[in-house]
């Protein structure tokens, strides 16, 4: 068995990633390669599982991948698309078949475009205002970046907690 690898931001710089959203790679990189060991033989019932109410770890796995889409979004200045709303009232609802493969599928794609998508940031626009929402908070390019992978990082430390307890493991 190999040797567990270190975290994405102890593994030095994300090849072609502008220097300021190193970090931003690096969440996106562990979400990636985390969340799939998580729910790794996990049942359907422990996909929708709401332990003491807690959102599912169907919920997060919808919701991680469209956070991500629609932050990305603001943060080119863009406004989202119908598409986009649609999904975003669709994460809250349980999985009615089994698609936990295209859910993993789905998170997969979405980091790997993101990861693209870094790759061609224009570092200098960094700073540039955008605007998010329907009611136009402002925000900054950078803002919009980072804040997607953090609130990433946020629902993958949800999920993990919510996975374990569906799975009946102890603390």
């Amino acid at each position: 068995m190999a040797a567990p690898q270190p975290e994405w931001w102890q593994r030095g710089p994300v090849e072609g990633v502008p220097a300021m959203l190193q970090p931003v790679a690096h969440m996106i990189l562990q979400l990636r390669d985390e969340v799939p060991t998580k729910v790794e033989g996990l049942s359907l019932e422990g996909w929708n599982a709401r332990p003491a109410g807690v959102a599912s770890v169907t919920y997060h796995m919808r919701h991680i991948p469209g956070v991500l889409d629609r932050l990305f979004t603001y943060a080119r200045g863009e406004g989202l698309t119908e598409a986009q709303f649609a999904a975003a009232k669709h994460e809250t609802e349980p999985m009615v078949g089994d698609e936990r493969q295209a859910l993993l599928d789905n998170l997969k794609a979405q980091t790997e475009r993101c990861l693209a998508e870094l790759k061609t940031v224009d570092a200098s626009k960094l700073a540039e205002v955008r605007y998010v929402g329907r009611k136009k908070v402002p925000s900054t390019m950078i803002g919009c970046l980072t804040h997607g992978a953090v609130h990433g990082m946020r629902h993958m430390g949800q999920l993990l907690v919510t996975a374990r307890v569906a799975a009946g493991e102890k603390a």
